[in-house]
């Protein structure tokens, strides 16, 4: 009897340990997540590259679990009893538990120190810190309070401030030392960027990536950044983009365990 591909998928080496359905059921809820519809059950099938039985097989069952549930309209979104499992395990961890994590894919992905940091007034204050097995590199350390327009978490979280209420910290210390007319025009740059670079900036030989997070009502609460030596973070443009991209995925997750919907956050 001729064997189909999808029965060869089902037969995934032991040392593995692969579910193949679950990888399917995986598959559909990210599509369905991204906005994908399951009106048109073969087209689900080929954006997620299983048949169009596999595809009525994998929705009944996420309906049977409440995982998946169907639109009057037609079509499925993501179920409530899904919703609130989720819910419970986002609210069994606070911010701090969730940075750990986060920070720790940042340092393994880089190899650089990662850091979690929010705004206190004018200063930046460091609230987490994960480092490489190489030893340190920076010496900032958790508890460490700086001016925050003197390092990137700092300036990012600076740039997604209300209007009224960045005003209200550049007229303050340690902010009104600094000049404000450049101040603004750098923080206007990063929050362009979405992320803010210091090359040897604030720590010399150390180069610096911060991107900012956001809460569920689309306010900064906090900032991700990394620090390493120059000749190896940002020291040529692919590492740069990398160090950008690994820093704002981060950041973008963590503001997505927190509730955030969108990042940025319009306006």
């Amino acid at each position: 009897m001729p064997r189909t591909a999808e029965a060869l998928d089902d037969e995934t080496p032991a040392k593995t340990q692969l579910v193949s359905p679950v990888q399917r059921a995986f598959r559909l809820l990210r599509y369905v997540v991204e906005g994908g519809s399951t009106s048109n059950l073969s087209e689900v099938g080929r954006s997620i590259d299983v048949n169009r039985v596999t595809v009525m097989r994998l929705i009944a069952t996420l309906e049977h679990e409440g995982v998946l549930e169907p639109l009057p309209q037609g079509g499925h979104r993501i179920g409530l009893a899904f919703l609130k499992l989720a819910t419970a395990a986002t609210a069994a961890n606070d911010m701090l538990d969730l940075g750990r994590r986060v920070l720790s894919t940042v340092r393994s992905r880089l190899n650089a120190s990662a850091y979690l940091a929010t705004l206190d007034g004018g200063h930046v204050v460091y609230m987490l810190r994960d480092m490489p097995e190489a030893g340190l590199v920076s010496n900032i350390k958790v508890g460490s309070r700086v001016a925050a327009h003197l390092t990137t978490p700092g300036r990012v979280l600076l740039a997604w401030q209300p209007k009224a209420a960045l005003e209200v910290l550049l007229s303050g210390e340690p902010l009104a030392a600094a000049d404000a007319r450049k101040l603004k025009a750098q923080i206007t740059a990063d929050r362009e960027r979405i992320c803010a670079w210091s090359f040897s900036g604030f720590e010399q030989g150390i180069n610096s990536c911060a991107a900012p997070v956001f809460g569920p009502l689309g306010d900064v609460t906090a900032a991700i950044s990394v620090a390493g030596p120059e000749n190896a973070l940002g020291a040529g443009e692919d590492s740069r983009a990398l160090a950008e991209r690994v820093v704002i995925e981060a950041a973008r997750d963590l503001s997505s365990l927190l509730g955030c919907r969108t990042y940025p956050p319009a306006g």
